[in-house]
């Protein structure tokens, strides 16, 4: 299967498009959507990765974010959250399998086959994307919304230098902390923990990996807010290395996209400001 367009529509001066692939990393079709905004381009790209049972449609229908990219020159890049179809493996509970990869590769069975989403983000899609789409892919930033936020503070940190900007909705922080991360990291990567370090970003912070600065926004309303998303721990490690953490408690709002749509032009400013040269 080669790039295939599902569809595209005009949309604030842009193109918004759905495209579907046969990925080499996950051995199965992977969909992703495009926001390509007016003019030429080369256009600097922002990624935005989805949380848990969401997928490519999520964030590119419910957040409302492609005025703000239109004016701002930015490329949108949403990629699924998991390998799906049949053969695939899946489990019964939301958190856990198709809809829930936890942007990882996993090393257990019965996800290792399938479950390789670290490196599906991380190389196979940025490479399809720069040679397919009129991309800067020397100008990126990365966001997401919480699995998603874990999935953009990680592979940030990985990846020092490649993304000049990084922020997250109501990120999950520390997996190894909290339930969803324990369950899916020991299910996808097994019982060793210090296997589990470098897909928790206060563990690679802790560990001596660094990006420039993070823009975070948590709704104080959030029903994860204290078991599964603990934002003070992400404030803490920052803190001790000395990370600039723009961390902004909002209340009233809970995890939804409602609470994304209200801030998502916010981000979109704070990435423009770091990948868009002023004219």
């Amino acid at each position: 299967m080669s790039l295939e367009t599902l569809s595209s529509q005009r949309c604030h001066g842009g193109v918004q498009s759905f495209h579907r692939h046969a990925s080499a990393e996950t051995e199965t079709p992977m969909r992703f959507a495009v926001f390509t905004p007016p003019g030429d381009g080369p256009h600097p790209v922002v990624w935005f990765l989805a949380g848990l049972t969401s997928t490519e449609e999520n964030f590119t229908v419910k957040a409302g974010a492609q005025a703000a990219a239109a004016q701002l020159g930015l490329m949108l890049i949403a990629p699924d959250t998991s390998p799906r179809g049949d053969g695939v493996a899946d489990d019964p509970a939301y958190d856990m399998g198709q809809g829930a990869g936890f942007y990882v590769d996993a090393t257990e069975t019965p996800w290792a086959p399938h479950f390789r989403m670290r490196s599906y983000i991380e190389r196979e899609l940025p490479a399809l994307i720069g040679a397919q789409f009129p991309a800067d892919m020397g100008r990126q930033g990365i966001m997401g919304h919480s699995m998603g936020g874990h999935g953009a503070l990680t592979i940030a940190l990985r990846n020092p230098g490649r993304f000049a900007a990084v922020s997250a909705f109501a990120p999950i922080v520390s997996p190894i902390n909290c339930p969803w991360g324990e369950k899916a990291l020991g299910g996808y990567l097994g019982e060793d923990r210090a296997a589990w370090r470098a897909y928790d970003a206060c563990a690679l912070i802790d560990d001596g990996a660094r990006v420039a600065d993070i823009l975070v926004d948590q709704g104080e309303a959030d029903n994860f807010l204290e078991s599964q998303l603990k934002p003070e721990l992400l404030e803490g490690s920052c803190t001790q290395a000395g990370i600039p953490l723009t961390l902004r408690r909002q209340a009233g709002y809970d995890h939804s996209y409602w609470f994304i749509q209200s801030f998502i032009d916010d981000h979109l400013r704070w990435h423009a400001a770091r990948l868009v040269s002023p004219s």
